[in-house]
């Protein structure tokens, strides 16, 4: 393989290293419990985190912990539902053969 086309093989790869990227960001997940819901995106971004007056009677009560207790659990199962989906989404996209190039196929 000469030069040249290295060259562009590696700009192809670039393309799809950013295609694939972007599929992976458009991805996103929301988990609720509590009063407290979180929208995570692909590339584990927290895109918003919603605290109803229910999930605040916990610390108005004085239970503190308690509501700490929530708010990491659902923004950890927002997590693992997100990282599921876009593992889904990689396995996909390796099986229709987009990523390819970037494996030496």
């Amino acid at each position: 393989m000469g030069m040249f086309d290295q060259v562009k093989q590696a700009m192809q790869m670039r393309k799809d290293a950013k295609k694939i990227q972007a599929e992976i960001e458009a991805i996103t997940c929301e988990y609720s419990n509590g009063g407290i819901t979180c929208i995570v995106r692909g590339d584990f971004t927290v895109l918003s985190l919603k605290i109803t007056d229910e999930a605040l009677v916990e610390v108005k009560a004085g239970k503190k912990d308690r509501f700490e207790t929530m708010l990491n659990t659902v923004v950890n199962a927002a997590l693992k539902n997100v990282k599921k989906q876009t593992q889904e989404a990689m396995q996909k996209m390796m099986q229709n053969g987009e990523m390819g190039g970037m494996l030496g196929g």
